[in-house]
């Protein structure tokens, strides 16, 4: 049976290894976001943002919509530093959009955290572990695309 916007039920991922952002990185890709949404305080070691996500789960399976989108946050903690390349940080009101994530492991679980956008900019979080959840926000509403691929 294939899932519908019907089936949609909100999203509440905790991300504590690999598999889950792997898992994290598959709801999440094709996500649409403002760079000024990235927030990274420092003191609490906190990455967080908020970004237009494609309800993947309803609609993976079929060519034809309706599809959606939904508002979900995601934050990352135990995060020491965030840098960014080919992405400007000042740009407050571009949007950028999510191909994936990935984990390098360092030494003792400690490593790097990338997100990966179209375009060819790049996020990368240095990370004690990998600390993150995500939370959908809003109800789901109609997008009148889904998003494609080159090798599908």
């Amino acid at each position: 049976m294939t899932a519908t916007i019907r089936d949609y039920r909100p999203l509440r991922l905790a991300v504590a290894d690999t598999d889950d952002l792997t898992a994290l990185s598959a709801v999440m890709q094709d996500a649409v976001m403002k760079v000024g949404d990235f927030a990274f305080d420092a003191e609490a070691r906190r990455f967080a943002f908020v970004a237009n996500r494609f309800v993947w789960e309803c609609a993976a399976d079929r060519r034809r919509g309706p599809f959606a989108r939904v508002r979900a946050g995601v934050s990352f903690d135990d995060v020491r530093s965030v840098q960014a390349r080919n992405l400007r940080l000042d740009a407050r009101d571009a949007v950028v959009e999510l191909l994936a994530l990935q984990f390098t492991a360092g030494e003792d679980g400690q490593g790097e955290i990338t997100f990966d956008f179209a375009g060819g900019g790049a996020l990368r979080l240095d990370v004690e572990s990998i600390n993150g959840r995500l939370d959908d926000l809003t109800d789901p509403w109609a997008a009148r695309l889904k998003p494609t691929h080159p090798d599908e």
